[in-house]
């Protein structure tokens, strides 16, 4: 369900008046209800931030015409991956499926970003990955990740200037649950950064609340 903007009955007032008479100024709106315009101001204030009314120097306020759900759109294309990128797990290439399994359980991550000895990006490692290793009577200090992890250029990346609502669709699509975050070089990927589900779900509540 989506959460609308609940508005007062002052602010409801305030747009119908504006729909009816825009563009109109703030001394104008506050004549229509008898109102300061002092009184008003936070209202117009809200409203203007909400989207729901534009408002230009010397010319006044108008009506955008969108709806809570158009309003809702535009700001999800305002938010990037930056914004909610948290800090990487990484390993080595060469270290053993027993130690990625420790580190992902010591740093409390569900994904393990595998790099190469230049640090560059060589693979992905998942819970589903260590589980299927785990299963049988194999040495897990034996067995380097490199055997085990999905490998480039099967791997799923985005960068710090994507939008967040693209990464929610990859992470939909791919049935994931984490994306390294890349900054590409001659050389190949670095990882800067990951978003995960948390983050995602973390920036869509914060959209709510504003």
């Amino acid at each position: 369900m989506v959460r609308t903007i609940e508005l007062t009955k002052r602010q409801e007032q305030i747009l119908e008046i504006v729909k009816g008479n825009g563009p109109i100024t703030g001394e104008q709106i506050a004549e229509h209800l008898n109102l300061t315009r002092a009184t008003l101001r936070p209202d117009l204030a809200i409203l203007t931030m909400a989207g729901f009314l534009d408002a230009r120097p010397r010319v006044g306020y108008f009506y955008t015409g969108k709806s809570g759900t158009q309003l809702l759109t535009e700001n999800l294309q305002k938010i990037y991956v930056k914004e909610y990128q948290s800090i990487p797990v990484v390993v080595n290439e060469n270290v053993s499926v027993y130690d990625a399994i420790c580190t992902m359980f010591l740093e409390d991550v569900g994904t393990l970003f595998v790099v190469d000895p230049t640090t560059h990006l060589v693979g992905v490692l998942s819970r589903k990955d260590l589980l299927r290793a785990s299963i049988g009577k194999q040495d897990l200090t034996a067995i380097p990740v490199h055997i085990i992890m999905t490998r480039m250029p099967n791997i799923t990346m985005c960068e710090r200037d994507d939008l967040l609502i693209d990464v929610a669709k990859k992470l939909i699509e791919k049935q994931i649950d984490a994306l390294p975050v890349v900054k590409k070089s001659d050389e190949g990927y670095e990882v800067i950064g990951r978003i995960t589900k948390t983050n995602i779900t973390r920036a869509f509540v914060a959209l709510g609340e504003e």
